[in-house]
Formats: C-alpha cells, sequence, structure tokens
C-alpha cells in the first residue's frame, strides 16, 4: 500500500545541492577577489558581492518556497541563475579590461582547476598561486602578482561560475517538469481533499 501523498513535502534541503555549494564558493572568492583586485569603492565592487549573494540567497529562498509553490521554486532559482550570469560578466570584463587572458573552455588550467573539486575560497587560492607559479616558472614576482594572480583568480571564479550555472540550468528544466506534470500547491491540496473524502466515505 503506498504511502498518501503528503500536502506540505519534503523542503528545503538547498545545503544538498551542488548548485548551492558552488554558488557558496563563488560568493566567498568574490568576496575574496573584491578585496584585493576591484577599487574599494567603486560601484563595480558592490555590484560583484551582491550579483554572488543573490546567486547564493535565491537557490535557498526557492528551496525553502517549494512547500508551498513550486512557481515561486523555479523563479527564484531563474533568478539566480541570472544573478551568476550577471557576476560572470563582471569577471569578464575585468579580464577585457586588464588585457589579461580569458581562458576558452577547453583550457587546460581551467580543467585542472575543476578536476581539484575545492571546497573553499582557502583552497581555490592555494590552487590559484601553485598553478601560477608551475605554468610561469621564470616569472618575476612583480609580474605574478599584478598580472598572474589576477588572471588565474578571475578565470577560476569563472571556471566555477561556469559549473554552477550549468548546474542551475539543469535544475531549471527539471523543476519546470515537474511543475507541469505534478503541478504545486493548489494542485497537491486538490489530490489530498479528494483521497481524504474517498477515505471517510470507506473507498
Amino acid at each position: 500500500m503506498s504511502k498518501p501523498e503528503p500536502l506540505i513535502p519534503h523542503h528545503g534541503g538547498y545545503r544538498n545541492l551542488k548548485s548551492f555549494q558552488l554558488a557558496q564558493l563563488v560568493f566567498d572568492i568574490t568576496i575574496r577577489f573584491c578585496e584585493k583586485y576591484i577599487d574599494p569603492y567603486s560601484r563595480t565592487k558592490d555590484q560583484m558581492v551582491q550579483a554572488a549573494r543573490s546567486g547564493v540567497q535565491n537557490i535557498a529562498e526557492g528551496s525553502q518556497a517549494s512547500a508551498t509553490s513550486k512557481k515561486t521554486e523555479l523563479k527564484l532559482t531563474q533568478v539566480a541563475r541570472a544573478s551568476l550570469e550577471e557576476l560572470k560578466l563582471d569577471y569578464e570584463d575585468f579580464l577585457r579590461q586588464k588585457n589579461l587572458e580569458l581562458w576558452p573552455r577547453d583550457h587546460p588550467i581551467r580543467q585542472d582547476l575543476i578536476n581539484q573539486r575545492c571546497q573553499s575560497a582557502d583552497a581555490v587560492a592555494s590552487w590559484v598561486m601553485s598553478a601560477s607559479k608551475h605554468n610561469n616558472p621564470t616569472t618575476t614576482k612583480s609580474i605574478l602578482t599584478q598580472q598572474i594572480y589576477p588572471e588565474y583568480s578571475a578565470n577560476a571564479a569563472l571556471a566555477l561560475i561556469n559549473v554552477a550555472c550549468y548546474l542551475l540550468d539543469q535544475q531549471v528544466k527539471k523543476l519546470a517538469v515537474d511543475f507541469t506534470t505534478a503541478g504545486g500547491f493548489t494542485e497537491r491540496l486538490y489530490r489530498v481533499r479528494k483521497t481524504n473524502r474517498l477515505k471517510e466515505k470507506g473507498y
């Protein structure tokens, strides 16, 4: 005998979502990046930090709202995706304006970072320093500090943002399918009421 459909389904498990974990990592990295490479009095710093924060907060809020509104969850997940897209453009602008290289998707150094599966901003920072020195063994300290570290840091952030965006794209697709097939809270309430009425009648 199957279990009855709950009116309020399990929800709020956003901390287990890979998209949330990556968005949170990107937020931590962005805070450090802005403190080190962006003018503290510029609007760019505030915009980058806010976009990174929005990516995290909207995933969490959408997951929590899913209990009573799949439509809200879908909308907020899309907002999170849009926020990370905005942040991606800011990092790309930084590289372009500093005349630094934007790594393509198939860049071997970029793939090396993804393979590391870093879990913290400290781990990403350690990778940036290690990879910078390994791939530029004869570069002077001043060039490392002024060019290589910023280039690797921005590209590292972009690599992680792209993975997070991909995961959110998949998440949005699944939420759209779920909403289309199962409906939201109103439809679930109708089904639960109907089941209860049948039980009362002995069916």
